[in-house]
């Protein structure tokens, strides 16, 4: 039997490609696969678009660009979303799902003043932050939670040993249709664009230079990487954050030149979602060296188009990955991650593209996200509508 349609409205943070928003996106679309009503709703300066349209009902809640500090454009896109929520007569949805703090503060809002039931909100991961205002938030978003999720165990058990929350686990997947070692016209243009010539191994990290993603250990890594091939790139792209990660990223440039490396290393930053797997397929190796991470999603994508992967070895990489899928790093070691490049760029370390990868890309897709999903939104619903004594 077909279940009944819901009516689900998604809330994430921005319209620029993040991890969470990615979730947001692709969870939409594989939940409109089984036949559900979906509306997506996302801040946006004027003039701004989601930098890839879901097949699914999306309204941009407009909020100022003027905001100088970070507590001022949270405070500005919550704002936002609480308003075009409200304004979409928020009891028609039968589940409400935040992505995010901010969009789930917005949602917490509505629940405290009975515009809506509840909602669920997804824990990617938890962020320390020293302004009590952007702590409070954070904890406020899952704390006023019906129900929590968390795309990988590491933070099922942080939630529940640290903040005494029941959290389920969901994990994140991987659109193959999108994701391929299939070779398009944008791999050679891109190419060209980033100055990547044959000759030299390419090193791709993906997230922009945050303190998080390690992007400091990485260059000394590849510091030492260059000395045994002198014309490797290293490709750091991405890096959309509403967090302030100036002073890290003055940093990593200040080093750059100090190595001598400014025309090794190239900083994309965000490039066109059409252009995300010609990028992977031009790297010989993808480095995520994260210190903490909520999934790694970008991984996924790389396996799916061929490009060997180098992950920390620490969860939530150790969850999914394995020996045969990815070469492990310490990654508050340089000399370690130096030493996995080189394996994989050598060829000392093979990926298994014939048994494993397929194997676990099979597991890992978007529409067994949504199906587990929909089984956390039936319980919830069901659960709202037992008598209360």
């Amino acid at each position: 039997m077909t279940p009944t349609p819901m009516r689900i409205a998604l809330t994430t943070h921005s319209v620029n490609p993040r991890g969470g928003v990615v979730h947001a996106l692709e969870l939409a679309s594989a939940l409109v696969d089984e036949g559900h009503d979906v509306t997506l709703f996302a801040p946006a300066v004027a003039g701004e678009t989601l930098f890839r349209e879901p097949p699914c009902r999306v309204i941009l809640a407009t909020i100022e660009d003027s905001q100088h500090t970070t507590v001022a454009l949270v405070d500005a896109r919550l704002r936002a979303l609480k308003t075009s929520v409200k304004a979409c007569d928020p009891r028609s949805f039968e589940v409400l799902h935040a992505q995010d703090s901010i969009s789930g503060n917005a949602l917490a809002e509505l629940t405290a003043e009975g515009e809506i039931a509840g909602f669920v909100r997804t824990v990617h991961h938890l962020d320390h932050f020293d302004n009590p205002r952007l702590a409070a938030w954070q904890k406020r978003a899952w704390r006023d939670a019906d129900r929590v999720l968390c795309v990988s165990e590491v933070w099922t058990r942080e939630m529940r040993n640290t903040y005494g929350i029941e959290a389920a686990t969901v994990p994140n997947g991987v659109d193959l249709k999108r994701y391929s070692t299939q070779r398009t016209p944008h791999d050679e243009k891109l190419r060209q664009r980033l100055g990547i010539r044959d000759g030299g191994p390419v090193v791709l990290a993906v997230g922009g230079i945050e303190a998080r993603k390690n992007t400091l250990g990485l260059l000394d890594a590849f510091a030492e990487l260059v000395k045994h091939y002198p014309r490797a790139r290293l490709v750091i792209a991405g890096g959309a954050s509403l967090l302030d990660h100036d002073a890290y990223a003055r940093a990593f440039m200040d080093r750059v030149s100090a190595f001598g490396l400014s025309q090794a290393v190239s900083i994309t930053g965000p490039l066109h979602d059409a252009e995300m797997p010609a990028l992977f397929r031009c790297a010989d190796v993808l480095a995520m060296v994260s210190l903490r991470e909520g999934f790694g999603l970008v991984v996924l994508e790389a396996l799916a188009c061929g490009t060997p992967v180098v992950a920390s070895n620490i969860a939530p990489f150790t969850e999914y990955l394995d020996n045969a899928l990815c070469c492990w790093a310490t990654p508050t070691n340089s000399t370690s991650i130096a030493d996995a490049l080189t394996r994989v760029i050598d060829g000392r370390h093979r990926t298994d593209f014939n048994h494993a990868v397929p194997a676990l890309l099979d597991r890992m897709s978007w529409q067994a996200s949504a199906r587990k999903h929909l089984d956390i939104y039936s319980a919830l619903l069901a659960s709202r509508s037992l008598p209360t004594l």
